[in-house]
């Protein structure tokens, strides 16, 4: 196993701002990198991380990008340039978990969530590929995607299965064809930090399924992106499951 000195290297991490995005900007400054972070509304907390990581005596930048545009791969390429000339990892955390049951899809909702949450990941791939390929040893990206989307759908959320389930496949086709320059790695979450829209009793039903008895944090999945990021040199088409053993129930 290869410890990779991240010092000065530089990530950038979509939906950097709050909660997951936000544990993995910190975590990654403390280790010693540099940070860009995408944010879609959050400008106050994005701000707030900035002024954090850069107290930290790392470099840090926020960029405003809506990841369901066409075009936000190609503006988020050209400010990160604009900052930094070099990239070793890329985190695609940004995601949008909206209520869809089968019977009230609707077409504006379901390709919005495969924007967001599938070819954004994709085409920012896409465009960072010869940054990343560009050192001696693999680049790195990482994916969010969602334990649901491995056995266990989540129930009126079709479209956001949907999404996710695609960013799953990406994940490793990108990681069979970036070889050996870049490896190309999954984080598939369970709760890590509740949805704003979870009810008390949702909440309770599922953590009767969750065999460590104790919701996941951010903090644990910011500890599996340094993982893949530092340690895992030979570790690619992985999905890491950060869900206290809720698959097994």
């Amino acid at each position: 196993m290869t410890t990779v000195n991240l010092t000065d290297k530089v990530a950038l991490v979509t939906g950097g701002a709050r909660r997951v995005g936000r544990a993995v900007a910190l975590q990654l400054a403390e280790a010693g990198m540099h940070i860009a972070l995408t944010y879609r509304q959050s400008s106050e907390e994005a701000r707030q991380v900035v002024k954090l990581i850069e107290k930290s005596g790392r470099q840090a930048v926020a960029i405003q990008a809506d990841l369901s545009k066409p075009d936000a791969a190609e503006y988020i390429h050209e400010v990160f340039s604009s900052h930094f000339d070099s990239l070793w990892t890329l985190i695609n955390n940004a995601s949008l978990f909206e209520s869809s049951p089968i019977g009230e899809v609707k077409v504006a909702s379901y390709d919005r969530q495969m924007a967001v949450n599938a070819r954004a990941p994709l085409m920012l791939s896409q465009k960072f590929t010869p940054l990343l390929a560009a050192h001696k040893q693999p680049g790195r990206i990482i994916n969010f995607i969602d334990i649901h989307v491995m056995g266990q759908p989540l129930c009126q959320y079709i479209a956001y299965n949907a999404s996710k389930a695609a960013l799953q496949e990406i994940t490793v086709t990108c990681a069979m064809e970036l070889a050996p320059k870049i490896t190309v790695n999954a984080i598939a979450p369970g709760v890590v930090a509740w949805a704003d829209s979870y009810t008390e009793e949702q909440k309770h039903q599922y953590m009767k399924r969750v065999p460590m008895a104790r919701p996941g944090t951010p903090q644990d999945a910011a500890a599996a992106v340094l993982y893949l990021i530092r340690d895992a040199d030979y570790c690619t088409g992985q999905i890491i499951k950060i869900d206290g053993g809720r698959l097994l129930t």
